[in-house]
């Protein structure tokens, strides 16, 4: 600001560069249920500014390495998961602390070392591709788990009341499959894992894609589709393999 004989000739604004699109980002991290919040040493009318104009959730400003670390541990207490994203020398106990640090290549050696990961294109939007990635994980490894198991019950109830309705006759009443005999029940079992298991490599290769909505809608979804689908597909196969090997006793 310059001022001459009390009259204001001119002034200049200066402000921190919010990268293009990280408003949209962060929503989109908003909906796949993330709470994002900016810690900032800048004064509190600063970071207010920048936080509504990035459109993070909250901002704790005027904050110390200490702050950091007791923020994130706070949160951590409560049960929640934290990803700290930092780039300098104060952020480093707080990437330490954090369930997941990820420090920015353009950032000091300490925060490098203390971070789980560096993101080599210092994007901090970058943590959007990083959960996806994470999340398509699990989510692939339980839906897996989860046919599995869903299959080997559907095979052993298909199987188990085949194998003794012989001896134990009032099992009968299990054998909703009506095999046509405990040879073709084992046999027809057998052909159905040996072609189920090669058939699921391809999906855990490829990996269930991660969809942004709720958790409980994630997790309806997905008991729908691999629990309820691990549990009947066994049964339809099953007894379509037992008609066809059925001429063979």
């Amino acid at each position: 600001v310059v001022i001459e004989n009390s009259r204001l000739l001119g002034a200049v604004a200066l402000s921190d560069i919010i990268k293009p699109g990280i408003r949209d980002r962060f929503a989109q991290l908003r909906r796949m249920g993330l709470r994002t919040v900016m810690i900032t040493g800048d004064n509190p009318l600063t970071a207010a500014a920048i936080a509504r104009e990035a459109g993070v959730d909250s901002f704790l400003a005027e904050a110390t390495p200490e702050d950091k670390l007791a923020m994130i541990r706070e949160e951590q207490r409560g049960g929640r998961l934290v990803a700290m994203m930092g780039d300098g020398t104060n952020d480093a106990p707080a990437l330490a602390q954090a369930d997941v640090g990820l420090a920015m290549n353009s950032g000091t050696q300490a925060a490098r070392e203390a971070g789980n990961m560096v993101d080599l294109d210092s994007d901090p939007t970058k943590l959007l591709e990083i959960i996806e990635i994470g999340k398509g994980l699990l989510i692939t490894r339980g839906a897996l788990t989860t046919f599995s198991v869903a299959n080997d019950v559907a095979k052993y109830f298909a199987i188990l009341p085949a194998l003794f309705v012989t001896a134990y006759p009032e099992l009968g009443v299990l054998n909703v499959m009506q095999l046509h005999s405990p040879a073709s029940a084992v046999l027809s079992a057998v052909i159905f894992n040996a072609l189920i298991i090669p058939a699921l490599v391809p999906l855990a290769l490829r990996g269930v894609p991660y969809r942004p909505m709720s958790a409980a809608s994630l997790l309806s979804r997905n008991l729908l589709v691999y629990g309820l689908g691990g549990l009947l597909l066994p049964f339809v196969a099953i007894k379509v393999t037992d008609l066809l090997i059925t001429p063979l006793f």
